[in-house]
């Protein structure tokens, strides 16, 4: 054991300096000043997610049939660290596609699906998701997106009618993961329907939520008379519910293992600012970066639980709600000690191009920070689950208006 030991180190040390030698020729530089309008964020990020395939280190959590897929737990974690640490862009715009897309295909789809569409994720298709309403956000089986069953011109279609919000870049994207409502018969959960549509559709518009700060991270969809081909649905009709936890589960889990090992990699910038601001000395500040440093190992940690549980399927309900509720007040820790230590210089907010951790303006990314507490499920949420779902908890009684 101690000679396969000394092996997997050396294996992963070798891997490290590979990614190293291919960050420090490859990686883009002054990527954030060459990403401050929309158009240029899209071909920096397009560019580097090519790059990125055409290494194999892009989509390490994929299976082994695909390129740079198949990687271990820990093969994982040597690159996002790497990728932390050289301070390269996160790929925002391929989040869903490699992340939600994948997930869902690869643990629900046909095998049909999944050699149409998994292929053209990695040539760069843009994917968006398609779940939220105006009226079901937190209580998203509560969704009123309309699909109806027809033959049209000899083919059998769903004519889907409704309206979709904070869909992450959907202004981009080529696909979507769209649930629908099929059935208004029985519980709600039993009436949905989970399909994949090309946003080029006839009948789709996209409308950009401009936010506050100057970003358009989330758009609006609406859906008019949009034709979609029965054999673009995944699973059964009105079994959609069980197809979206593959989804969910991947947002509130697997994705976040990778952002943990981000935060990471840019605790170095609050380091910087202790340094540059003369917080050498101050005690405070020492021990609330110790506590913030802790708390980010913490997240990183249960990340891999997570993800060697699923390896070795015994995941259980809830294990994705603790990583996300982790990850997000580690978060909001993390981006409020960097904002307090800026000091004023940092209070102002210049107009940004999609907020993240890797923004370097820490007002923007402190705000984005609380996003994180409601996107995939707000915390209150997230606790039930793990209460009702994973602890066996009564579950919380309803209110009940006299």
């Amino acid at each position: 054991m101690h000679g396969e030991g000394m092996t997997e180190n050396a294996d992963l040390e070798a891997l490290r300096g590979e990614v190293r030698s291919f960050l420090e020729a490859e990686k883009p530089h002054g990527w954030r000043d060459a990403s401050r309008t929309q158009e240029d964020f899209v071909k920096t990020q397009r560019d580097w997610f090519a790059k990125l395939v055409k290494a194999g280190y892009a989509i390490p959590h994929w299976p082994k049939e695909y390129p740079g897929g198949g990687r271990s737990l820990a093969e994982q974690k040597v690159i996002y660290e790497e990728l932390a640490k050289a301070d390269c862009p996160r790929l925002l715009l391929s989040f869903v596609s490699t992340y939600h897309a994948f997930a869902t295909l690869h643990e629900c789809a046909s095998e049909e699906q999944k050699a149409k569409y998994m292929p053209r994720i990695l040539e760069g298709e843009t994917w968006c998701q398609g779940f939220s309403e105006p009226g079901a956000g937190s209580d998203l089986a509560a969704l009123k997106c309309k699909a109806v069953r027809e033959v049209r011109d000899g083919k059998e279609v769903y004519v889907v009618n409704g309206q979709k919000v904070w869909s992450t870049m959907a202004q981009f994207a080529d696909m979507c993961l769209l649930l629908v409502r099929t059935s208004s018969e029985g519980a709600k959960q039993a009436g949905i329907t989970y399909l994949l549509m090309d946003m080029k559709t006839p009948g789709v518009s996209v409308s950009p939520i401009h936010q506050i700060q100057g970003d358009e991270e989330f758009s609006e969809i609406f859906l008019d008379n949009v034709e979609i081909p029965v054999e673009q649905r995944v699973g059964e009709e009105g079994k959609g519910w069980a197809v979206a936890q593959a989804t969910l589960a991947s947002e509130r889990g697997l994705t976040l293992m990778e952002l943990g090992y981000r935060m990471r990699g840019a605790l170095g910038r609050v380091a910087e600012l202790i340094r540059t601001h003369g917080h050498e000395e101050d005690r405070g500040v020492l021990r609330d970066f110790g506590t913030l440093v802790t708390e980010v190992d913490a997240v990183c940690a249960i990340a891999d639980r997570f993800l060697d549980n699923r390896i070795k399927g015994v995941e259980r309900i809830g294990d994705a709600s603790i990583v996300k509720n982790a990850y997000s007040r580690a978060l909001r820790a993390y981006s409020k000690l960097g904002l307090r230590l800026g000091g004023m210089a940092e209070q102002y907010v210049a107009p940004i191009t999609f907020g993240d951790l890797n923004t370097g303006n820490w007002m923007a990314d402190f705000m984005n920070s609380y996003a994180w507490t409601i996107a995939g499920g707000s915390e209150e949420v997230q606790r039930n689950i793990i209460a009702e779902r994973m602890l066996e908890m009564p579950r919380e009684p309803k209110s009940w208006v006299v």
